[in-house]
């Protein structure tokens, strides 16, 4: 089946899912307000803003600068760093990794990255024992599916069906409350930190000026997966850079504002290579930075600016589309409307470019940006980009022909209702869909309307 396809199925599917919406409504609704009372910790959140954006985009327009300072820095403090072009590339340099070390069980944080590559299956599929110890990633791990959001992976699920999921995985009670099923996880991933021999987490930012990495989270797990295992493995995008160790402060605040609504989250640590100095943390350090088609996104001149995304999440918050189908419609690791901008460049025209127009570009997932990407912008950009590279059907290039051809002239604009209503029906009657009522069109032009009563 055809990504498009796919996407028209699952959106029709969940949108009319009122248990579904309601859901995604009450989460969304709950970090809106947390939202506005962690806003308030900036005096000037616009500034703020800017600065942000400033940095991304000097990051982003001397991206190779900024990703040899940052390699140079890690291997000058005994780290390595490994290059992947692909998701094939990363999953053969982790595997060797933990081949060389005859790993049979690894401990995970949090991480997109290591979703969109495929990680887990991968290690499983090598005989490697694989544990999410982050309890949304956990979640959704049992139930085999991926992430819904980037910042809350298991919010589409009710208390009732983690329950009864974790009960038939680690005997979990189904009347258990969150706080009973956070500590069950909790004790079922805790001794696995004790047997790994190896780590890996993503990270939020690689610091070019200091070889060190940014990793943020609200439960510590990701904390306990970079400094208990003997060998540490960081899986970053390319794009993750930013200039300084000084730009930190900034960063975790913005991010901790506009991914969870506060002030800042709970567990936030600057990693690197372990020192003679230090007391504990990873024998081994390595970085795999991995592109996987975000040099495709480089390439373009306009929609470059995507790559400083943070992964907040907060453009999925506030988007209608996310609202009503979730995350699982879109097909891609990257979802909402950021994920729409990504995907077309990312993974292929053809494939993905139904993404960016399923969107109304209310320009709600711009305003709401920390780091001011124009979202919403960069979905007509891409749009523009499909027609131009020739991904649309004949049939829409003959309607938007025979649309011309009656909009530049007051005859057709005043041909009989008949011949108009023939022409919507015909082109526009499958796009417009069946639970809508078609519209009934006038039987007189506002032309013909005018003349009738003015004489003109």
């Amino acid at each position: 089946m055809r990504k498009q396809d796919e996407f028209l199925e699952l959106s029709e599917k969940f949108a009319f899912d009122r248990e579904h919406r309601s859901r995604m409504h009450v989460n969304v609704h709950k970090y809106e307000a947390a939202f506005v009372s962690a806003k308030k910790q900036f005096a000037n959140l616009e500034l703020a803003r800017e600065r942000a954006a400033y940095f991304k985009w000097k990051v982003i327009e001397n991206l190779d600068k900024y990703l040899i300072e940052f390699e140079s820095n890690v291997i000058r403090k005994g780290g390595k760093v490994l290059w992947a072009d692909d998701a094939k590339g990363a999953l053969t340099e982790i595997t060797t990794i933990i081949n060389k070390h005859n790993a049979k069980l690894v401990v995970k944080g949090k991480s997109m990255i290591t979703e969109e590559i495929g990680l887990n299956a991968h290690l499983r599929a090598n005989g490697v024992e694989v544990s999410e110890t982050d309890l949304g990633e956990y979640i959704v791990d049992a139930a085999n599916e991926q992430p819904y959001h980037m910042v809350t992976p298991a919010m589409h699920k009710t208390k009732l069906e983690i329950t009864e999921l974790l009960n038939a995985k680690i005997g979990t009670s189904i009347e258990a409350d969150p706080e009973d099923i956070a500590a069950d996880v909790a004790a079922e991933v805790r001794g696995k930190f004790l047997k790994a021999t190896i780590g890996i987490t993503g990270a939020n930012f690689l610091i070019a000026d200091s070889g060190m990495v940014g990793v943020t989270e609200n439960e510590g797990n990701a904390r306990l997966c970079l400094s208990m295992p003997q060998v540490h493995i960081v899986v970053a995008g390319i794009e993750k850079v930013i200039p300084s160790i000084n730009d930190a402060e900034l960063f975790f605040s913005l991010l901790g504002t506009y991914g969870t609504g506060q002030k800042i989250t709970t567990y936030n640590s600057l990693v690197g290579p372990r020192v003679a100095d230090d007391m504990d943390g990873p024998k081994e350090f390595y970085v795999v930075l991995v592109d996987n088609g975000r040099s495709s996104i480089l390439v373009q001149h306009e929609q470059r600016q995507a790559l400083g995304c943070i992964r907040c999440g907060a453009c999925l918050n506030v988007c209608p589309v996310f609202q009503n189908i979730g995350g699982h419609a879109y097909g891609s690791t990257n979802t909402g409307p950021i994920g729409s901008v990504w995907a077309q460049h990312q993974n292929g025209v053809e494939e993905f470019k139904h993404l960016s127009f399923a969107s109304p570009i209310c320009g709600k997932c711009t305003d709401v940006c920390p780091v001011k990407i124009d979202i919403h912008n960069h979905l007509l950009r891409n749009r523009k980009d499909s027609v131009q590279q020739g991904e649309v059907k004949n049939s829409e290039k003959l309607m938007w022909y025979s649309w011309k051809k009656i909009m530049l002239s007051r005859k057709n604009m005043n041909k009989g209702v008949s011949i108009k209503g023939f022409m919507l029906k015909s082109f526009f009657k499958s796009a417009w869909g069946e639970r809508r009522q078609f519209p009934v069109l006038a039987d007189k032009s506002f032309n013909q309307l005018w003349r009738e009563r003015f004489g003109q």
